[in-house]
């Protein structure tokens, strides 16, 4: 049984945002399933539920796993629900976890200015989309510039996932975690805010920092990222007999 890569996106974006990973992936023969969140990218049209979100995830893991082990990569919000479902008790069956620029609490002032930020761009004109774009232009590389963006953006959900986000207690989560996993962090990341709680509350886990990166470390650092991505893979294999 060949080892099934699930990959979960983070707010805004869609299952679009792995494009360079799963053409990796896939080169190498790798089984991929990229998911969208309710409320994101193919699922636009439905209300975000942060229990859907949940479900969206259980399942994927679920199907995957009946064709084999399952390394879990989930970015950002995908990362935080992604650490909070796998400490639940009946939690689906995943050999490995990466969770990308997922080492935040998603509460308190940071959650609040945040949220602010999101708001007053969506007041100016065209959502402030014009300066989204400018930002990717200054810090992606052409090929994936337009990824993250591809499946639409889900600015009506965002707010409420913010506020979902907001429920998780992820200081008592993360203790419950036993799955391998890797936290993966650009050196420029935001959301590295509490890095250190994250690796002290989950200590068999292991921190790589991308230098040269921001939050977007996967469309940032292709390259880097898919040797994180072969890394799992080859740790999952081995785990399982198959190396």
């Amino acid at each position: 049984m060949s080892v099934q890569v699930v990959l979960v996106h983070g707010i805004r974006t869609s299952a679009t945002m792995w494009r360079a990973q799963v053409a990796h992936l896939q080169r190498r023969g790798v089984v991929v399933h990229a998911i969208d969140l309710p409320g994101h990218g193919s699922r636009m049209d439905e209300d975000w539920s942060l229990d859907e979100a949940f479900a969206t995830i259980d399942r994927a893991i679920r199907s995957a796993a009946a064709a084999g082990p399952v390394l879990l990569v989930a970015h950002s919000m995908g990362g935080l629900l992604s650490l909070a479902l796998l400490a639940q008790d009946d939690a689906p069956p995943v050999a490995a976890l990466i969770a990308v620029g997922a080492t935040a609490l998603p509460r308190g002032a940071g959650l609040r200015l945040y949220r602010l930020l999101l708001q007053g761009m969506q007041r100016m004109p065209g959502n402030g989309m014009w300066l989204v774009q400018r930002v990717l232009r200054a810090t992606l590389p052409e090929e994936t510039r337009l990824d993250f963006g591809a499946g639409g953006y889900a600015l009506r959900s965002e707010d409420a996932a913010l506020s979902g986000l907001a429920t998780l207690d992820m200081r008592s989560a993360l203790p419950r975690l036993q799955t391998r996993t890797w936290f993966v962090n650009g050196e420029w990341d935001q959301l590295r805010l509490h890095e250190r709680l994250f690796t002290r509350l989950v200590p068999h886990a292991e921190l790589i920092v991308v230098p040269r990166s921001t939050h977007l470390v996967t469309a940032m650092r292709p390259a880097v990222f898919a040797a994180v991505l072969d890394l799992a893979i080859a740790t999952v294999e081995r785990a399982d007999g198959q190396g």
